[in-house]
């Protein structure tokens, strides 16, 4: 069963944050069979200092019978900075995209927001399914796109990468969140596991994408200058990031 309760994080960060941090978990309620996922209870609420500012993390996850993680983190460093991280990792027996968004905030502002359905194949193309389903979305427009690192190959063509100007932009960037959630939800309940010895294919396609993932140089020196550099790399690795062996 799903907890209710806002974190604390939460109640403090930008509308639009905590608006997609709701769209999030009621979409997951309504599709799939949420159960406790196992984070060590130091890992669930963490805080340390940044430029002097307090930095508050807090994570939520959740696993079923598709996926073996639904991370949801939530930080905000003091009046500054406020961040949403969200990925969902497929369970190796389905051959299922990564689903992806941030949202950064500062000063009122967003700053940055992305979501995606990333492919894991070898070829890193979207199964047929997700492709037909994604095009027919409607087309969007944002005022402000902007460009993803140069390590994002990883990325699909419908990913979206914008800074939304205004409150009219910030609805229509949760808008499509929500529906490639639901896409995601609903292929995911749909698919068939993959055969055995197609497993490690499939792990390997989700490591690419963590490993990927982890060479965000914004990220790692946010967490490393208030955290330090062992605690941030055990992080990415074990909380951000982590591979199913």
């Amino acid at each position: 069963m799903l907890v209710t309760s806002k974190p604390s994080v939460r109640e403090r960060q930008h509308p639009t944050i905590r608006q997609l941090a709701d769209c999030i978990e009621s979409t997951w309620q309504k599709y799939l069979q949420l159960e406790p996922y196992y984070l060590p209870p130091e890992l669930g609420y963490v805080e340390g200092k940044l430029e002097g500012e307090k930095l508050a993390i807090e994570n939520r996850c959740y696993q079923t019978p598709q996926f073996r993680k639904l991370h949801l983190e939530l930080a905000k460093v003091g009046e500054m900075l406020d961040i949403l991280h969200c990925v969902m990792f497929p369970r190796s027996e389905y051959a299922l995209p990564m689903f992806g968004t941030d949202l950064v905030g500062g000063r009122g502002q967003i700053s940055a927001a992305i979501v995606d359905l990333s492919p894991v194949s070898d070829n890193l193309t979207l199964p047929d399914s997700y492709f037909q389903a994604l095009r027919r979305l409607p087309q969007v427009t944002f005022s402000q796109p902007r460009e993803l690192p140069k390590w994002a190959d990883i990325f699909s063509e419908f990913c979206l990468f914008v800074r939304p100007i205004n409150a009219e932009e910030e609805a229509s960037f949760l808008s499509r969140v929500q529906s490639f959630l639901e896409i995601h939800c609903q292929q995911a309940i749909a698919a068939s596991p993959v055969l055995p010895e197609q497993q490690a294919q499939v792990l390997a396609g989700q490591h690419y994408y963590c490993s990927k993932q982890q060479q965000n140089d914004k990220t790692r020196r946010v967490l490393e200058k208030a955290f330090g550099a062992e605690w941030t790399e055990n992080y990415m690795t074990k909380v951000l990031f982590d591979r199913e062996e």
